[in-house]
């Protein structure tokens, strides 16, 4: 596939501009294995990058002006790169034109414009970061083409900053650092107070082990307030017990808790201290006893995520149900929740026994037909 999608970006550069990139980057969408709802708390997040990934064909254009287009919109957006600002740019381009701004800010690039053309096979909607892929392509491809020079590291950063100022997304660093640092096999377990970052080794193709998604196909419905609730639920939780970020807090501070704040307070501060110790948990278990050994872990997560932060629907717990029934070692819910996908950790052997059961299931009960593929961890941004 990564061949194809090299090819089709290419052509598709081509047939639109009417002459060659300079090259092409890519950069992989992200599953988060556990650890959520903890980054904007300062907490532990453990993602990985996966084998689907957005490519990024680009050249350099000596007039400042930036046009971007991809294989997913007929629209081909242009604006000079020195008026990019939140209130110019406007739905999907506003994640790769934000980056532009973005390194501009942060490293001092050159107002250079660029042709850039994007397609991608990470699924949009289910989780997985489509949004982070796109950002971290072209944030690799300009730090090259303009020589900024930047780090991975600040690279992470100039996603984060793009979503936050011109997209508009309150969002942390996970996404972008899972994209740009990961490696095959590994994931990447992220301090998000510090922004320390370590490799660690998952084990799952050496013991046999594959991880399932299973897209419920139901559409994020934050538009709610949900998440901006909960967010100000744990602000507020963290304020009460006398720290910056519930970062500060430990398992030891929950009797406290309980008396301090009000039940919905308490129980969402709950979920984000014990999400953090189960991330800990995780790396260590990993290193300790391999992957067949954190399946409570991730169905602990699940747990808490359904009934502490009230962020799982009926279509993801039958998902987690339903794989756990039928052979899963652990499931949960992942990414904000109110939709989207769970993940189920699974012998390869038992892949084609759990789809199926979770199709049959969503059937029974009326649902949707659900998305179901595996995913593996695989290497960070690159040039091609």
């Amino acid at each position: 596939m990564t061949d194809l999608l090299k090819t089709s970006v290419t052509e598709g550069f081509e047939r639109l501009y009417g002459y060659a990139p300079t090259g092409v980057w890519s950069a992989p969408g992200r599953v988060n294995l556990i650890g959520e709802h903890t980054d904007y708390n300062e907490g532990f997040v453990f993602p990985f990058a996966i084998n689907r990934r957005t490519f990024a064909a680009v050249s350099l254009r000596d007039d400042g002006e930036a046009r971007v287009a991809s294989s997913f919109s007929s629209e081909v957006i242009q604006i000079p790169v020195d008026q990019i600002s939140r209130d110019s740019v406007t739905g999907w381009s506003a994640y790769p034109l934000g980056v532009a701004w973005a390194l501009k800010e942060l490293g001092g690039a050159a107002q250079t414009g660029f042709d850039l053309y994007i397609d991608s096979d990470v699924p949009v909607g289910a989780g997985l970061s489509s949004s982070a892929a796109i950002e971290c392509s072209v944030a690799v491809a300009l730090n090259e083409l303009w020589d900024i020079g930047l780090s991975l590291r600040d690279l992470a950063r100039v996603g984060q900053l793009a979503e936050n100022a011109i997209v508009g997304a309150p969002t942390g660093i996970m996404d972008q650092s899972a994209s740009l640092l990961g490696q095959l096999d590994h994931g990447v377990f992220l301090d998000c107070k510090d922004l320390s970052s370590q490799v660690i080794d998952l084990g799952f193709a050496r013991e046999g082990l594959e991880l399932l998604i299973i897209d419920t196909k139901v559409e994020h419905r934050h538009a709610d307030g949900g998440y901006a609730s909960r967010r100000a639920a744990c602000e507020a939780g963290a304020k009460a017990l006398g720290f910056t970020s519930l970062r500060g807090a430990t398992e030891g501070d929950l009797s406290r808790a309980e008396v301090l704040l009000d039940n919905v307070t308490f129980r969402r501060v709950r979920h984000v201290i014990t999400e953090n110790q189960r991330v800990l948990d995780t790396v260590s278990t990993l290193q300790a006893k391999g992957p067949r050994a954190i399946g409570e872990l991730l169905y602990a997560s699940h747990q808490s995520m359904r009934d502490d932060f009230e962020i799982s629907i009926d279509e993801l717990d039958t998902a987690v149900e339903t794989a756990l029934r039928h052979g899963a070692i652990g499931a949960r819910m992942t990414g904000g929740g109110f939709g989207g996908a769970a993940i189920a950790l699974c012998p390869i052997e038992k892949i084609s026994e759990i789809s199926r059961s979770v199709d049959a299931e969503f059937l029974a009960l009326g649902y949707a037909k659900p998305d179901i593929f595996v995913v593996s961890a695989a290497p960070g941004a690159r040039h091609e």
